[in-house]
């Protein structure tokens, strides 16, 4: 397995670094490749973990056999309980459970090596700058950032795409595909604030000036043009765009 034996952060930074890799692993299982995950999760087989890699990368498989293992194991068995609960909570709970799982990791390894209560710390502060797995899962971190947002300044996805939207003339009907702040003038900057606290569905992350984001017609979040495979070309050419998550939603019977 990938993960740990050959690669061991040494610094805050890259145990930063480390933490977000795995975690946009995770992420995108419990998100965008929700299927493919649901279906590998078997309750037939034996204990299975879902493992998240600093390549951004997920697995799900057997827990090491070393005893202790080289880094903190996920939690075991999450296959078991797939059938016996509603598919929203059981993925829920294997959030909160990755969730964790990668602080026991980040904190390994700051034990491991030699961090300080400074380090400690700081470590920790950059980690809760992002929302949990669980938030973006379940959508809380979305709610969090409506609750904080003002109604006149704030109201919702829709308002949002009129003042980020490529224009309506260029896009089409799917004009809530929006392009970079750098590419447009003239908006203020309680604006540039809003889209700054903005989370892409898909890995968890805020919007970036540089970036490509498109809203989904269904669910109304907004997601990273490369997280969903979706370019500002094609997105021209979509009437009504449906995220993954909800595709897989109207899919499954």
């Amino acid at each position: 397995m990938d993960g740990g034996a050959q690669y061991n952060p040494r610094t805050v930074e890259e145990v930063f670094r480390d933490f977000k890799g795995r975690r946009a692993g995770l992420i995108k299982a419990l998100t965008t490749d929700v299927e493919d995950f649901y279906n590998q999760c078997d309750p037939e087989k034996e204990n299975l973990c879902l493992y998240g890699y600093p390549s951004e990368q997920w697995e799900v498989n057997l827990p090491a056999e070393e005893v202790p293992p080289e880094l903190p194991e996920p939690v075991l068995g999450i296959n078991f309980a797939r059938d016996g609960m509603q598919e929203k909570d059981w993925l829920s709970l294997v959030a909160v459970h990755s969730d964790a799982w990668l602080l026991a990791i980040a904190f390994y390894f700051g034990a491991r090596f030699g961090f300080d209560r400074a380090d400690r710390k700081r470590l920790f502060n950059m980690i809760n700058e992002l929302p949990t797995i669980f938030e973006v899962v379940t959508g809380t971190a979305k709610k969090q950032i409506k609750e904080k947002s003002s109604g006149s300044n704030h109201s919702g996805s829709k308002s949002k795409s009129n003042s980020k939207a490529r224009g309506s003339e260029s896009v089409g009907k799917h004009s809530k595909a929006i392009q970079s702040r750098d590419e447009e003038e003239g908006l203020d900057e309680v604006d540039e604030d809003e889209h700054g606290e903005t989370l892409c569905g898909a890995c968890g992350e805020n919007y970036g000036t540089d970036e490509f984001w498109i809203c989904c017609d269904i669910c109304e979040n907004w997601f990273h043009g490369k997280c969903v495979k979706i370019t500002p070309a094609r997105a021209e050419h979509i009437k009504q765009y449906k995220c993954p998550s909800c595709s897989n939603k109207r899919a499954r019977p």
